[in-house]
């Protein structure tokens, strides 16, 4: 097939987390997605995920898909397995801040020892909206989710799933003082991670009237999904990447929780800020 349109590259953007964790080991699945971010002329490149995904995981698997010149090479996968795998993973510096991030460059360097190019597409930092884009969206916006819900993807292809839903609440508004809004979708497991976007292609509507051209925004990721008790208050939840029986009745209420684009943008300006104060040090005790 060929990459071209955005929603198609957008296919190409995601990975799918997979983790073992416990005695006996329990299995998890979960969404990341590449992220880019352009510093002093140098392109830093980083995976993107919730906190809870990799808490406690004592190893992890993902995989990408070959690349021959530009093009992918469409079902051939190149595996990648990581120990310690919480370890490897850097999390927002507030804890309340569901979001960790890990770098890509390591794992493109090892493929590429083995002989391997990997074809991906990340989304880049300037996919995050500015305040004035914020302000241009409506309270009711049409968005779109790259992922595994359930661990579900074509395994022929090595492509995710493509799902839409709508904004529950504006997403230039912190919903409860909180870094996050609500979407109206399907969010199953395994969605956790994945990355909300509005795509629009050929034109859109909006308080200016119906503009021409394309726009990919990206507003943050996939963090919880909200469940009500048969008998009992609204709750929400961080979307199960490890399948537990319940106990109680739960019901869905197709309502995701999702952490602003900004705080991926915190996180990985943390990580960075940390690498070059473990660099500084690193040369500091060279010296001594």
């Amino acid at each position: 097939m060929r990459v071209e349109t955005p929603a198609e590259q957008l296919l190409y953007s995601t990975v799918l987390v997979e983790t073992e964790s416990g005695d006996p080991p329990q299995k998890g699945v979960g969404t990341s997605f590449i992220f880019s971010i352009q510093r002093g002329g140098n392109t830093f490149l980083s995976l993107v995920t919730n906190k809870h995904v990799v808490k406690e995981a004592a190893r992890g698997r993902f995989f990408f898909t070959k690349r021959q010149a530009e093009e992918p090479l469409v079902g051939q996968r190149y595996d990648v397995h990581v120990e310690q795998f919480e370890n490897a993973w850097f999390g927002h510096p507030d804890p309340a801040v569901d979001v960790a991030v890990l770098p890509l460059l390591p794992i493109i360097n090892h493929a590429a020892q083995s002989g391997v190019e990997l074809y991906f597409r990340a989304i880049p930092h300037t996919a995050i909206p500015s305040d004035q884009q914020l302000e241009e969206l409506d309270a009711l916006e049409e968005v779109v989710f790259v992922g595994y819900p359930s661990g579900i993807y074509d395994t022929v292809n090595l492509l995710p799933v493509l799902r839409r839903g709508t904004t529950a609440t504006p997403a230039q508004v912190d919903y409860d003082g909180r870094p996050l809004f609500l979407v109206d979708g399907s969010v199953f497991p395994g969605s956790s991670g994945s990355p909300v976007l509005v795509y629009n292609l050929g034109a859109w509507g909006s308080r200016r009237g119906l503009i021409g051209g394309t726009r990919l925004l990206l507003l943050g990721l996939m963090a919880q999904v909200a469940y009500q008790e048969e008998e009992g208050e609204l709750e929400f939840h961080a979307i199960p990447s490890i399948g537990v029986p319940f106990v109680r009745t739960r019901q869905m209420l197709d309502l995701g929780v999702v952490f602003k684009a900004r705080t991926i943008l915190e996180t990985a300006e943390a990580l960075l800020q940390a690498r070059g104060e473990m660099q500084e040090e690193q040369v500091n005790d060279s010296r001594t």
